[in-house]
């Protein structure tokens, strides 16, 4: 069976992740001494389990990078349409799904990936994260030019998609929540039909 670098990441993620979600599910004592059940989140929604709020901080960055890897393409002169067009459909589908996350985050009451680590914007420093590219690696594509750079960008986003795809894939066994379970479905789905074409354009 083989191991993702995401599990990894998980468990890291695990110690400033695990004790709050737990500490929302767990029936709160009373003055009286009985236990008072802590109220469910959003009016009876599932609570998240600690692997969905692990996800949701982790795929936020990941997601951040995929657009900035778009945008560094875009800003290219001379690359195919049909890139361009690929390119700009990842950006538009993918940072409305990050402001989906972070509303879930703060409806959970939990904090996102970079104010865990006191961390700023640096997405090139999450190399624990299956399919990011580290800061050299962006640097490269930004200095790439013609069809190297289409060549680059075709390669480094199929890892990048490669990684959120096992990512959606760690969490299905172990979360709970309808709505995360949404979305890593449509990440999955999506990234992997972008993935087959990505990979008919670099066979041709």
């Amino acid at each position: 069976m083989r191991i993702s670098r995401t599990s990894a990441a998980f468990a890291l993620a695990a110690a400033l992740t695990l004790t709050p979600v737990l500490a929302a599910c767990t029936p709160a004592a009373s003055p009286g001494g009985s236990a008072t059940p802590t109220p469910t989140v959003d009016d009876g929604a599932p609570s998240p389990a600690p692997a969905d709020v692990m996800f949701v901080q982790m795929m936020i960055p990941h997601h951040e990078q995929a657009i900035e890897m778009s945008e560094i393409l875009l800003a290219k002169d001379g690359m195919p349409a049909e890139l361009r067009e690929l390119a700009e459909q990842i950006a538009a589908e993918q940072g409305p799904e990050i402001e989906r996350m972070r509303s879930w985050l703060r409806d959970w009451g939990m904090p996102e990936m970079g104010d865990m680590a006191g961390g700023h914007g640096d997405h090139g420093g999450h190399g624990g994260m299956d399919g990011m590219l580290s800061q050299g690696e962006l640097d490269e594509l930004r200095d790439a030019e013609g069809d190297e750079a289409v060549d680059l960008f075709l390669r480094q986003m199929i890892a990048h998609h490669e990684g959120a795809i096992d990512m959606a894939r760690d969490v299905i066994d172990n979360g709970r929540h309808p709505d995360v379970r949404a979305l890593v479905d449509n990440i999955i789905a999506s990234q992997q039909a972008e993935i087959e074409l990505m990979t008919e354009w670099l066979d041709r």
